[in-house]
């Protein structure tokens, strides 16, 4: 009489090593991915918000609201864009800022150059000018404040 022998156990399918990580490997990457955005985002928002906050800035926005022609060409009311873009160097009481400024208004828009220079804890600005995109036109602000003056 002829024993039988048990049937062969069934092979194991081999795995490949995505097929057996992916679970946690796909929330860990998007995870980090989504943090690195994050943290871009950040840092973006805090370097926008510190040049907004400026004096420079807020000095040119509201002298450019302010102005006749600038609301002629824009309309009204006349809102700050985004993205600025420029440079600002403070140093104690000193400081130097550099700035272009994106408006628009019901009529169009356009971009605030300024230069402005802080001494003794006072900023001065020492260029405004508005570019209005659609008539490629360039409003000088500063203009009216030479001619007072002299």
């Amino acid at each position: 009489m002829q024993t039988q022998s048990p049937p062969p156990l069934p092979m194991k399918k081999s795995t490949t090593w995505w097929q057996r990580n992916w679970k946690w490997f796909v929330p860990t990457v998007l995870g980090s991915v989504a943090l690195f955005a994050g943290f871009i985002v950040l840092i973006v928002t805090i370097v926008f918000g510190m040049m907004k906050s400026s004096d420079a800035y807020k000095e040119a926005l509201a002298m450019t609201q302010a102005d006749p022609y600038v609301q002629e060409a824009l309309g009204y009311p006349i809102e700050e864009g985004l993205l600025v873009m420029g440079n600002i160097n403070v140093n104690g009481s000193s400081g130097h800022a550099d700035l272009a400024i994106p408006v628009s208004g019901p009529e169009g828009n356009g971009t605030i150059y300024v230069v402005a220079s802080k001494s003794a804890g006072q900023w001065a600005i020492l260029r405004l000018v508005v570019d209005i995109k659609a008539t490629n036109e360039r409003i000088d602000l500063m203009a009216d404040k030479l001619d007072y003056e002299d």
